[in-house]
């Protein structure tokens, strides 16, 4: 049954503009109450994730922990089984609470802090929790030891390791793949495995609090980013840090995804604060991590450049010139003493082929590709590959064509140079050859700073959801096994709709009651506690 509460939200957000989604001045809106039951349910969530995850989750082959003993049977046949139900169950009530607390939100019912609050009880949990829908954190240590062994983790894999701790929880996928990850993390991902050696337990909690500096600096720069882009510094938090991408993929997992995106949103705010050294400073170290985050600096430079104009406004070829030879200078500075200290060298380059290995139907040119073969199928036995092949290069011809129009419209600098470098970085996630589902996030820190509206706002939500269910607990794809997404997709599209509606399926809808506009409260009346059921 909603609450009185819930329901006041629901009516206050149908009352909302645009305008009151992205660019009410948060230190001008009306909270109300502490949304204690809301902060309670995700936190519980997150329990939940963290006790089942011992069981459910990415488990160490040979648990020194629980392998052998009494809780053992969490591991294997119908204990994990029964884990796996709690860790989902878990998730929905993390999604449930993120839900409840995007309805406080869309109201003006909480300020950025109590965002912050809840996002930190959600988060806190999962910092000491095994690796949940993921595996990767294994391949970061594994990684990370190479180099301690005089091992170049551009050219040999884990399996070339004599330590069966760290290789055999490395998914076998990657086992013999090199490092695809630039000097910055191969030299944290060392610091890493040379302080934990062979404890996997240690490795994976010391890894995650590293990547947490990502957090930190996004933290530091969404605020300077939403007085920028012009959008609502609750809402941004609400899809940045206490959005289920943040808290179960890139906190959860972990992913090294979060480090770059933190580089990447601390690098585009000192841009556009007129600090364009650091800036780019900042997004070279994000290179470093992830190569990714190279697409952006072509749009800070434009940035810089239109700063250097004065008075003058559009494209000035001089100012662009001038911007641009900066901006290289630094780039290779950073980047060459990066890589001298890492003590590696530029074979990461050929290794950022190897995602390219994955197949999967979130990139479009594959889900294409794989589409075309099933049909052709029907009449000829072919080769999939063909077919996949070809839409790839099709898919990387149309993000070069979307990625030069996209840059050469944001020639005016400003805000809207970095709106378009949101997008394409969105554009790079959903066409490369190979997507995940932690990929999106890359453009999305970014955008979540803009203006949103509240529809857009439960389409974010229920595309949040699917792609943390499109892997298992375990962190094996989910994605062709079709009863399962159906049931996925099903999830994410009564989470977005339980946005704009407290009760979506109308279960309850007999027993509301009409509310006042919260508001509005009468003059010289005291809040009246909102907490109670219906």
């Amino acid at each position: 049954m909603p609450t009185v509460e819930e329901s006041l939200v629901a009516e206050n957000a149908e009352k909302l503009t645009t305008a009151d989604v992205g660019t009410t001045d948060p230190t001008e809106q009306r909270t109300g109450p502490l949304p204690k039951r809301t902060i309670a349910l995700g936190t519980l969530g997150s329990l939940l994730i963290l006790i089942s995850a011992f069981g459910a989750a990415g488990i160490l082959v040979h648990d020194p922990v629980l392998g052998h003993g009494p809780l053992s049977w969490l591991r294997y046949g119908h204990g994990q089984m029964l884990a796996t139900g709690v860790l989902y169950l878990g998730f929905s009530l993390v999604v449930w609470a993120w839900v409840r607390l995007g309805r406080h939100v869309l109201a003006g019912r909480v300020a950025p802090r109590t965002v912050l609050l809840a996002a930190g009880c959600w988060i806190a949990p999962l910092l000491v929790s095994p690796p949940v829908f993921t595996r990767d954190v294994f391949s970061y240590i594994a990684q990370g030891t190479l180099p301690l062994f005089g091992h170049d983790p551009y050219v040999v894999g884990p399996i070339v390791l004599d330590m069966q701790s760290v290789v055999q929880n490395v998914h076998p996928f990657w086992q013999t793949t090199p490092a695809p990850y630039g000097p910055m993390f191969i030299l944290l991902a060392k610091g890493v495995a040379a302080v934990t050696g062979s404890n996997m337990i240690a490795g994976v909690v010391l890894m995650r609090l590293v990547l947490m500096i990502g957090l930190g600096l996004l933290l530091w720069a969404l605020p300077g980013l939403v007085r920028h882009l012009g959008g609502n510094l609750a809402t941004t938090y609400w899809l940045a840090i206490a959005g289920p991408m943040t808290v179960v993929h890139l906190v959860g997992g972990p992913h090294n995804d979060i480090l770059m995106v933190g580089f990447l949103a601390a690098g585009t705010l000192c841009v556009l604060d007129r600090k364009h050294v650091l800036g780019v400073f900042l997004v070279t170290l994000g290179v470093a991590v992830k190569a990714t985050a190279a697409i952006a600096l072509p749009f800070l430079v434009l940035v810089w450049a239109a700063h250097l104009g004065g008075a003058t406004r559009g494209f000035n070829t001089r100012n662009f010139l001038r911007a641009g030879a900066l901006a290289v200078a630094t780039f290779v500075a950073t980047f060459a003493a990066v890589t001298l200290v890492a003590g590696v060298n530029l074979g990461w380059i050929q290794a950022l082929q190897a995602p390219t290995m994955i197949v999967n139907w979130l990139s479009i040119p594959t889900a294409v590709g794989e589409a075309v073969n099933t049909v052709v199928n029907v009449f000829v036995d072919t080769n999939k590959s063909w077919f996949v092949n070809t839409t790839r290069v099709l898919g990387a011809l149309a993000f070069l064509a979307i990625g030069v129009r996209q840059w050469w419209l944001s020639r005016a600098g400003g805000s809207d140079a970095v709106r378009r470098m949101a997008f394409v970085l969105f554009a790079v996630a959903v066409l490369s050859p190979a997507t995940l589902p932690w990929y999106l996030t890359w453009g999305f820190v970014i955008a979540a700073a803009l203006p949103w509206q509240r529809r857009q706002l439960a389409i974010l939500v229920a595309a949040a959801v699917f792609l943390v269910l499109t892997y298992s607990p375990a962190g094996e794809d989910m994605l062709y096994n079709w009863p399962f997404i159906a049931c996925a997709l099903a999830a994410a599209v009564l989470a977005g709709f339980s946005l704009l509606r407290v009760d979506p399926l109308g279960l309850f809808a007999d027993r509301r009651e009409e509310l006042v506009d919260v508001n509005t409260p009468p003059a010289d009346t005291p809040p009246a506690d909102t907490t109670a059921k219906v």
